[in-house]
């Protein structure tokens, strides 16, 4: 699991990232309005959402980079965990609308501006590619970045869908295409939306890792020599790259500094094959009384 921190030029990326949805949003509401095109409107409300989610993003970016204090211990690295979690749920809900509003243009058809519709959702492709070529280096280490980065990724791919739906329109007359268009492109935004609200969950539920066993991290440090047992182990994530880990190591009758190498031992081990930056190991002997004496 590695540690690709968001690059400091985030910011910089995420502002010009929201001044191109603020163009694609009023280029789509106007085009959509003029055509009649539902699935060129839902791109727009779409690309709204994503500026809202860009917005969100910037804000997380810049709490988890804030020091730890007596308050908040850990830091604000949550708040990039929280900001996934808000732009996925609203992804959902907006599929849901598009949902509804296509079974509405399936049961009473409207007529449809085919040529507006491919020349708006032109600008709104370009925009998209644009935003998600800025974006895409700082979402592969950053759950927060990644859900921004899926906005406008699935704005991109919805753009493509509007323009071949448009052409059919404006060639052949096809006018279902469009609320057809629109169930697809909420049925795409669902599918990645719900992923990554998961994942954030899980984060927020101090689940373990994903992909990380923790029965193997025990076994692991059993097999180091001098460790005589272990028990009551948690292992969560603070935020995504912020892995912890605590437990009860029972050694062998023997003095207290006798017992700091094998900490530090156990602690690099942990961090070298398991990625787990902060080790909390309560070394005891073993036998002894310990009133949280279970593997939870």
């Amino acid at each position: 699991m590695a540690h690709d921190h968001a690059p400091p030029e985030t910011g910089g990326r995420l502002a010009l990232v929201i001044a191109l949805n603020v163009i694609i949003t009023v280029a789509e509401v106007i085009g959509g309005l003029l055509s009649g095109s539902l699935s060129l409107i839902s791109d727009a409300l779409h690309n709204f959402s994503d500026g809202i989610a860009i917005v969100i993003a910037w804000v997380a970016i810049r709490l988890n980079a804030r020091a730890r204090t007596d308050r908040h211990t850990f830091g604000l690295k949550r708040a990039e965990v929280l900001a996934a979690t808000i732009n996925a749920g609203t992804l959902v809900a907006i599929s849901i609308y598009l949902f509804v509003e296509a079974w509405q243009r399936f049961q009473t058809p409207e007529p449809i501006s085919g040529g507006i519709m491919v020349t708006v959702a032109l600008v709104g492709l370009v925009a998209n590619v644009l935003g998600t070529v800025l974006l895409k280096r700082g979402a592969a280490g950053s759950m927060n970045l990644r859900a921004a980065y899926l906005h406008l990724l699935s704005d991109a791919i919805s753009s493509v869908g509007v323009i071949l739906g448009g052409l059919a329109i404006w060639l052949w007359g096809i006018t279902w295409i469009d609320p057809l268009l629109t169930v697809l492109i909420g049925i795409y935004v669902l599918k990645e939306s719900v992923a990554i609200l998961w994942e954030a969950m899980e984060s927020i539920l101090l689940a373990a890792p994903h992909g990380m066993d923790l029965q193997e991290v025990r076994e692991a440090i059993t097999k180091t020599d001098g460790v005589a047992g272990i028990h009551h182990t948690h292992l969560w994530q603070v935020s995504e790259h912020d892995i912890h880990f605590e437990a009860h190591i029972e050694l062998p009758d023997q003095p207290l500094g006798k017992t700091e190498d094998l900490r530090l031992t156990i602690a690099n081990m942990l961090h070298d094959r398991f990625d787990i930056e902060h080790t909390t190991l309560q070394l005891e002997v073993a036998g002894g009384q310990c009133p949280s004496n279970s593997l939870a």
